[in-house]
Formats: structure tokens, sequence, C-alpha cells
């Protein structure tokens, strides 16, 4: 018997479950089709090894939108993100840098390494959250078609022009110098200690194949300090489970609506009838027809892997040949026998904030050297964290996990030998680079799983192993993401529809794509 259904969304990740949630909320006869056998995509928690459980390719919440917390209900099906309130940086001169939550001890702290930066940091937040104001609107704004915006898309740019003029002149050029400048350039605008600019500077590099020196980085900075935690900007949180426990809590939201979510389904194709998409074919050749698509994939997936070349224009199928995809992140976990003991540390609350080994610009730097001509960081910029000290259900009694996000490493190596070799080369210069502030880690090492961007594409189906299913450079932002006169979530082809990670507002774990592309289906009666 036939299978029919109002929309169906194609993958299962946080992006394709908000999308799911919010047309099932709609009233929508809604299926997700999740190629995995869990739901999550990047956003999953999972045993790797008898009783750990690592949250395995992303490693913490900050982007979520509020919008989509508030709309959905999410702390009635389980989102529980407990606030990572502090930064930790080991120096290699066996000093630290301590970043605190609370305003007091963090501006004595500054103290410590720079007066003037002591005085200098509260002006640069305030000043930031002046442009984040100003900027914010944007994430909830459906990008117009530049050369033919129509009057809806007319509406947008003149309020959001208008909302411009309304900035006072300070901002205005902050926000200016944000869009074109690095991220190192911008701080060392506000902040003259190397170490803090390099801690900031992480901000701006996250996900990209650029260094912290590069121009355009400043707005990935800007970009991640959107990101908000219960109304706070800046702020990271740690989701009870690890991330898995964010994507379950927007599936348990999507099936209370009435959404019906398949595992182990992986769509091959698309049918396209008369330029229309009117169902999928799932591996194995059983198809479901539904009068909506809509792609939660990326945009390589979504239209050069899912859509026959011959339904899509030339111009638009070149300009997904040329989007930026440059996976740079891995990602080590480790189960641990005991505690890890960082030789810097002087206060053990750390252990569970984020640990960020950052310990100058130029080390950023260097690391990315390393990789731009295909190949890894040899000592890699590692963001720590120990979720079991916040959740200790996460890992037998008195042993722990360590999550290691690491740029940078490159989609293809081939210098190293083999993927296996590849990955066993990175792996170690994670290891060993961790090694250099954390003398005992190579004694409690139990288990340890190494991701390099080709393993994240094979695992998960992320083009190239980008996080950000495209990097976030200006010319693949708003208008642009992911081809121009495209980025509204619709498609050349009728009722196919993005709601991934590859659209406006971009990657991280948001929903923001998710919500977006929900309310254009909705828009149009699908």
């Amino acid at each position: 018997m036939t299978q029919s259904y109002d929309a169906i969304v194609v993958g299962g990740g946080h992006n394709g479950l908000t999308c799911a949630a919010y047309l099932a909320k709609a009233g929508r006869k809604v299926l997700v089709l999740e190629q995995r056998y869990l739901v999550g995509g990047a956003a999953v928690s999972e045993e790797k090894f008898p009783g750990f459980k690592f949250t395995v390719y992303s490693y913490v919440v900050s982007l979520l939108r509020p919008e989509v917390i508030r709309e959905l209900e999410l702390a009635k099906h389980g989102l529980q993100i407990v606030p990572l309130d502090a930064v930790w940086v080991p120096m290699e001169n066996g000093d630290e840098l301590a970043l605190y939550s609370d305003p007091a001890s963090l501006r004595e702290e500054i103290k410590r390494h720079s007066r003037r930066d002591a005085e200098m940091i509260p002006k640069y937040n305030k000043m930031m959250y002046k442009v984040v104001g100003a900027v914010k609107p944007i994430l909830g704004y459906v990008p117009p078609n530049p050369a033919s915006p129509g009057l809806r898309g007319m509406r947008t740019l003149w309020d959001f022009l208008d909302h411009l003029k309304s900035l006072d002149k300070q901002v205005f050029e902050q926000f200016s110098k944000i869009m074109t400048m690095s991220a190192d350039d911008f701080l060392s605008e506000w902040v003259e200690t190397d170490v803090i600019r390099a801690v900031m500077g992480i901000s701006g590099i996250i996900g990209t194949m650029l260094g912290v020196k590069s121009p355009g980085t400043a707005y990935v900075l800007l970009h991640h300090y959107m990101g908000e935690l219960d109304g706070a900007f800046t702020a990271w949180g740690s989701q009870k489970g690890g991330t898995g426990g964010v994507s379950e809590a927007l599936a348990s939201a999507a099936r209370s609506y009435g959404a019906e979510i398949r595992c182990n389904a992986r769509v091959e194709h698309v049918i396209v009838k008369n330029g229309r998409a009117i169902g999928v074919v799932l591996e194995g050749g059983e198809e479901i027809y539904a009068k909506t698509i809509a792609s939660a994939a990326d945009p390589y997936v979504t239209f050069r892997k899912l859509i026959d070349e011959k339904e899509l224009p030339d111009d638009f199928v070149s300009a997904i040949d040329k989007f930026k995809f440059r996976g740079s992140s891995g990602k080590v976990n480790l189960a641990l026998d005991t505690m890890p003991k960082f030789s810097a540390m002087t206060n053990p609350m750390f252990l569970g904030r984020m640990m960020e080994i950052s310990p100058s610009v130029d080390y950023i730097e260097r690391a990315y050297d390393d990789a731009k001509y295909g190949s890894f960081s040899k000592r890699p910029f590692v963001d720590v964290n120990i979720p079991t000290i916040n959740d200790p259900s996460m890992a037998p009694p008195g042993k722990h996990v360590m999550s290691c996000f690491v740029q940078y490493a490159s989609y293809d190596m081939p210098e190293h030998g083999d993927r296996n070799q590849q990955r066993d080369a990175f792996g170690n210069a994670v290891i060993d680079t961790l090694a250099e502030f954390i003398p005992n880690l190579k004694d409690i090492i139990l288990h340890k799983q190494v991701l390099t961007p080709w393993d994240i594409e094979q695992e998960i189906g992320l083009t190239e192993g980008n996080i950000f299913a495209g990097e976030l450079t200006l010319d693949q932002l708003f208008f642009f993401r992911p081809v121009a006169g495209w980025a509204d979530f619709r498609t050349p082809i009728r009722n196919y529809y993005q709601c991934g990670s590859g659209t406006h507002p971009g990657g991280g774990i948001t929903s923001g794509p998710g919500r977006l592309g929900a309310l254009e289906i909705l828009r149009d009666g699908n």
C-alpha cells in the first residue's frame, strides 16, 4: 500500500527534527526519515565503549534559539542544559588564565595579566552586546533575493537598513569592522594581552578553514557571540547526557505533535515529476509520497546526491558545486580511568568548565599553517570538556569521559598515508599536545575514539566533514547561503525545501534553519 504524507523531512538531525515539530504542530502529517539508527545527526550521544557515553561529534550548547525552546516547550521534553560559566586556559610558561563569569573575579584575574585589559574588556563586552543587539534580528529574517527581492524582500531589506540607521556611530563602525577584519586584528584594537586575545579569538575560527589572522573571521567570532543560554549572550552549556539530549528533546516534541520518525531509513533520491517533488525512494526501493519534501541535509547532499542534475538549472548546479565545505574540525573522545590533572590549574573547579588549549595567538595561527596545505595541526587548538563532572551518568563510577574538539584537520591528508594512518597520526598529535598540559593523561586513557573530517563525512554524511554544513565565510552568509536567489529555503524544484545548517542563519546547534524552513513551508500553504 502506498504511503502518503503532507510532508517528508529528509534527515533527523536537530534542524530536521525542528522543522518536523513545527509542521506537525501546525497540523501537518509529517514523516522524518533518518539514515542512522538514532536521531540527531551531529548532535548525538552514544555509548562507544561499555559504560562510557560520549557527545560524539558536537560538544557544547550555545546557539540554540530561545524561541524554539519556548515555542516547542523543550523543557517538558527533557531539555536540561547546565551552564559552563567559566573558561580556563593553560599557558606555555606554566601560568594560567581563568575567565570567571563573576565580574569582580574576572576583573581581578585580567588585572593580574594587564591593568589596561581589565579596564578595556568590560568596554569591549558592552560594545559587543550592542553589536549583537544590532545584528541579532538578522537571525530571524528570511533572506530575500538581492537581485529580485519582491515586495516582501524589499520590506525585509528596508526594515534592516532602517534598523542599522538607528544605531549610534560607534556601534555601526564596529559592525563594519567585524564584517571585514580578522578576529585577531579586531580584538587587537581592544585587548593587548596575547593569551586573552587568543582565547577570545578562537570563536572566530571554529568550523572554518581560516586562521585567527584571516580576514572575515571577526564575523565568525560575532556568530558565536550571538549564542545565548537562558538569555545570556556568549554563554555556553552542557546538555545532560550530551548534546544527543537536545535532539531527543526535539524528537519528543515532534512526536507529541503527531510527527512520525523512522530511523535506519536512508533516502536514495527525491522523486521529481514535472518540476515538482512528490516523494522519495529509500534504499531498498521503497517509495513514499508527500505533498512537500524538506531536506535537512547539507546543500551538496540536498542537490547533488538526492536530485537528478537534469532537474536543476545549470547555473544553480554550478553554484552548489562552488559552495565551500572544507571540513577543518576533528574530534577526539577519551574514556579515562581517573581524573586528569592539569599542571597549571590552581583551582579544580575549572575541571567542570571549558578548558581551551590556546595559549597564544601565534600558537593558533601556526596550527592553521600546518593544516591549510592539507595536513593537521602538529600542536592543535583543543577545546576540552569533561562532562562527567556535571553528569556522572556518562561513565562508570570513578571514571570520566573527555570531549576534545580539535582544529585543525584537513579532509584529505595524503602525506600521512591511508585513512587509517591519517586518523592515527592526527589522534596522536592531539594526545601528545594535551599531555604537555596534562602530565598523567597517557597513563589514564582506557579507550579513545578519533574522528577526522573524512570520518565525520562517512559516519553522518556531512560533506567533507564540515560541522556547519558549509563554511561561515562572508560569501556564504545570508543572501548567499547556499546560493544567491535561493536563500529563502525554497529551491528550483516546486515543493522541495531546504531546512538544514547550510541555510541561514548557519551552523551550530541552533534550530534556526529548521524553524525558518518550516515557517516558509507553512507560508506557502504546504
